[in-house]
Parts: C-alpha cells; structure tokens; sequence
C-alpha cells in the first residue's frame, strides 16, 4: 500500500473482521472463502472501486492476509485502497474480459493454485462461494468448479454479510454523516418541489443535493436510484422517474438514501401537491403511529419479528392490512443494486434477537390500488432503550399548494 494512502478503517478493525469471518468459515468446515460481493470485499479488505461489473473477489483463507483478485487494469485501483501489500493483489489479462472463449473463473481457479492452497491442507471441495449473489453467475461457477476440478463447492451465501450486522463506531459515524446528507437532501426537495416543474429537473436537484452533501463533508453515489413515482405510478414500489410534469392533485413518495464512504442511511417521504384526501391523511397518522410502535420495541433483546408485529398491530387497528410484507431490513456499507444487507428481515417469522449496533432501514410503506404512501426510518438498536433514528426529518406529508 502506498505511504499517501489513508484507509477508511483502522489495521485492528481489518484484523477483527478477518477473525470474525475465519471463525464463521471455520464453523462452516471452509478452508478458503471466495468473496465476489463487492460490499463484502470492501468490508474485508477496503477495496472501493466501479469494477464490480466484471469478476472480482477476495480470496481468505487461515493463515494469510486476503487477496485481493480482479481484472489487470483495476489491480492500481486495489493498490490505492486496500490494506494488504501488492504481494497480495492479483490482475487477470483482459483477455478474459467478456470472452467467449475464455472466463476470469478459470484464471481464479490457478490463482488459488498459485496460493499453493493444496499445499497448505486446503481440499479444494472446502473452498467456500458466494452462490446467491448478484456478481456470482450460474457460469462463473461452472467455470470455476470445471478448472478446480470439483463438481460442486460448499455455498457460503451471507457468511461474511452476517458478520457485518454490528457496525463498529467508525462505521456508526459515517453512517451519522450519511444521515446528515439525507436531511439535506430532504430541505431541498421541500424549498424546491412545485407545481408544474417537470420531474426529471426535481430529481436532478436531488442528485445535486446527494452528492455536494454537507459543508464537512461530500456525498457519495447511492446504491440504489432515486425512486420518485406520482399519483397512480406511486401503486407501485419500485419506478423511477419520468419527464411529466407534476401536477397538482396528486402525491409523490420519494425513497431515497444519503451515502457516506459507501455507507447508507435510506429514508423515504412523501409529497402531495395540492389538498391530500382523507385517504391520505389516513394512512400519514397510522404509519406515523405504527413507526412509533416499531421503533418503541426495537431494543436489545428483542427481536425482528417483535418490530413487524408492533406496526402490524397498529396499523389493524387503523383498518389497514399489511400481512405478509417485510416492513424492513439491515442497512450499512453497499454498493449497487441494493443498499440492504441481505440478512435480517424486519417480518413476523424472523426470530433474529436484536443487538446494540445493529442498524435497519424501517420501512412501512403502503402500496394501494392507484396510490402509494412512504414514510420510513432508519434506526440504529442502542444498549438500553428504544431505537435511535438515524436522521432528523421531519414525517409530515409535504404539502404544496
């Protein structure tokens, strides 16, 4: 690592979180880990680049520090972030980028014999991978057990994501300054939605305000898009944005996130332009009281499904039925498509107990035949008491004449 490197987290924190995940393999009868999430790689080794659109992956066994392995032009890139020296950051030839004739799978499987793997007790059918993972294809891992010469390797899907689940205070403090930034970011969708202005330029102002941040500190790129869809479209949860205008008589839910050093404090809103019905009214008070609910019984101790139970509860005694849905889920450091952990959900049958550190993204949305309403918080499970919420936004429905 170059002496101008200045890394996001302290050698002792790299070093607990390797012990963590070699415990977790060794439970798990691994020899080596093979990592291709790109949050998990960046948890382990602190590695932050776009790259994750080709193969990529840490490689961690007992005895070693990591390898870092991925295409030979991001290898300067590795160098500039991780904590490991260049003895342990390994570059395939492009060559093997997007081939039909060759995969980057097969150049991991020698690197591994490289690593004199064999050499050091590893069986090759011990090596764990991430099977369940948007960077893990059904053709890598065909790839790579054809040249290991193994017929199928040991999944270790959410093995290091479940380690993560407690955020150290490093972790906690930029998740604090993401939490500043998307106050930001909510100021300036109030001082700036209008009648009539089209709602790609409110979103280009949303993308402004994400990314300049705070005077101490600038934002970075979220792992999910902004979702900001009007009247009928806000039935559905996950569209993005358009050109039309906005127009008065209709709602909009903003679902948004402000990121720190990868790290995600999401936070959804909603907006009506115009007098919101009765309906709507309807649903800001429950949602409003079942976060309430929720969060009252997020304390350590208790456990996930304590949460959904609690908003459920409130928002049937409001005449609104919302079985089955998770109503959340854990949020930390991530890269696209998803800035949630892949762990916990926040639903009645997951029995997880609660610890101080974890931190969720509550989100109680409601999705109706031809309207939506979002209104959420990110929490963070404290040592004694109820949940403490991330950021200082204000939950009343944004009203614009």
């Amino acid at each position: 690592m170059p002496d101008d490197v200045e890394l996001r987290f302290s050698r002792d924190e790299y070093a607990a979180r390797l012990g963590t995940t070699r415990r977790a393999m060794e439970r798990r009868g691994l020899d080596a880990l093979v990592v291709c999430d790109p949050s998990n790689l960046a948890w382990l080794t602190g590695y932050d680049g776009w790259s994750f659109y080709t193969f990529q992956a840490g490689v961690v066994t007992h005895d070693d520090d990591p390898v870092w392995w991925g295409r030979g032009i991001d290898v300067n890139g590795a160098r500039r972030t991780v904590w490991m020296g260049d003895d342990h950051l390994v570059g395939y030839p492009d060559a093997y980028v997007q081939s039909t004739e060759r995969h980057p799978m097969q150049h991991l499987a020698g690197t591994l014999g490289e690593l004199g793997l064999a050499g050091r007790g590893i069986d090759p059918a011990h090596i764990g991978v991430e099977l369940d993972n948007y960077y893990y294809s059904a053709a890598a891992h065909r790839a790579l057990c054809t040249s290991l010469g193994v017929d199928d390797l040991p999944d270790a899907t959410g093995l290091v994501n479940w380690q993560r689940a407690v955020k150290s205070l490093q972790e906690l403090e930029y998740m604090r300054v993401a939490a500043s930034i998307i106050e930001q970011v909510y100021a300036t969708i109030r001082a700036t939605l209008r009648p009539g202005m089209r709602k790609n330029d409110l979103v280009a102002e949303i993308y402004r305000a994400l990314i300049r941040g705070t005077a101490e500190h600038g934002g970075d790129y979220p792992a999910i898009v902004p979702m900001v869809p009007t009247g009928a479209d806000a039935a559905a949860s996950h569209l993005t944005w358009n050109d039309a205008t906005m127009e008065v008589g209709s709602g909009t839910f903003f679902e948004l996130a402000g990121c720190y050093r990868r790290y995600h404090v999401p936070l959804c809103r909603t907006a009506y332009l115009g007098t919101p019905p009765a309906a709507f009214r309807a649903a800001e008070a429950a949602v409003n009281d079942g976060l309430d609910a929720g969060i009252d019984v997020a304390r350590a101790g208790n456990r996930a499904c304590d949460i959904a139970n609690a908003l459920t509860t409130t928002l049937r005694q409001a005449g609104i039925e919302r079985d089955g849905l998770r109503c959340g889920y854990p949020i930390g450091l991530s890269y696209p498509p998803d800035w949630g952990e892949r762990t916990i959900s926040l639903r009645p049958s997951d029995e997880t107990v609660l610890e101080p550190g974890m931190t969720f993204h509550f989100m109680p949305a409601l999705w109706m035949d031809d309207w939506g309403f979002e209104l959420t918080e990110s929490i963070l499970i404290t040592a004694d008491g109820p949940a403490e919420r991330l950021a200082d936004v204000p939950r009343d429905v944004m009203v614009v004449a």
